[in-house]
């Protein structure tokens, strides 16, 4: 039973940042004048728009990483929420395409349903940053490098 624990806990934590490392970091990397271009959408210039793509590279492979390993795994998470919202708000804006539509083909809806992802991805990795309960944000706050021990099978395990 111990094993299928951690194994859930280890899964759930992969599920997460599969879409950063490797997937998205991956297509940075491959892709990195067309990445560049897309973020030129919202930078003033290409030279930001570049640092800007080295960043989110950072970001998605250490936060994920350190996600997966527990290390600062909660202030991590708090980090990469904040990318899923800014990346929302910067990349997904569907209130500014002339066609969303309900039905038929529509860009708009697309970005719609984009945009939504990005802010459930941000909510899930702030679960993770400061936990079920209600007092979460107060340990989180307390103790903002401490690890989440996600691994560790004793109910106490969470910094205080």
């Amino acid at each position: 039973m111990a094993l299928l624990s951690i194994g859930a806990a280890l899964a759930a934590r992969v599920l997460l940042v599969m879409l950063f490392l490797p997937f998205s970091a991956l297509d940075k990397i491959l892709n990195f004048r067309q990445a560049v271009d897309q973020a030129a959408e919202a930078a003033p210039s290409r030279s930001l728009a570049a640092v800007l793509i080295f960043a989110g590279l950072g970001v998605e492979v250490f936060m994920s990483l350190a996600i997966l390993t527990g290390v600062a795994d909660r202030l991590a998470a708090l980090v990469l929420a904040v990318y899923c919202v800014v990346t929302a708000l910067l990349w997904k804006q569907f209130w500014k395409t002339p066609d969303f539509q309900l039905r038929g083909a529509s860009h708009g809806r697309e970005l719609f349903w984009d945009f939504l992802k990005n802010l459930a991805l941000g909510g899930g990795f702030l679960a993770l940053a400061f936990g079920a309960s209600a007092n979460g944000f107060e340990r989180f706050v307390s103790h903002p490098l401490a690890s989440s021990h996600p691994y560790s099978l004793s109910s106490g395990a969470v910094a205080r």
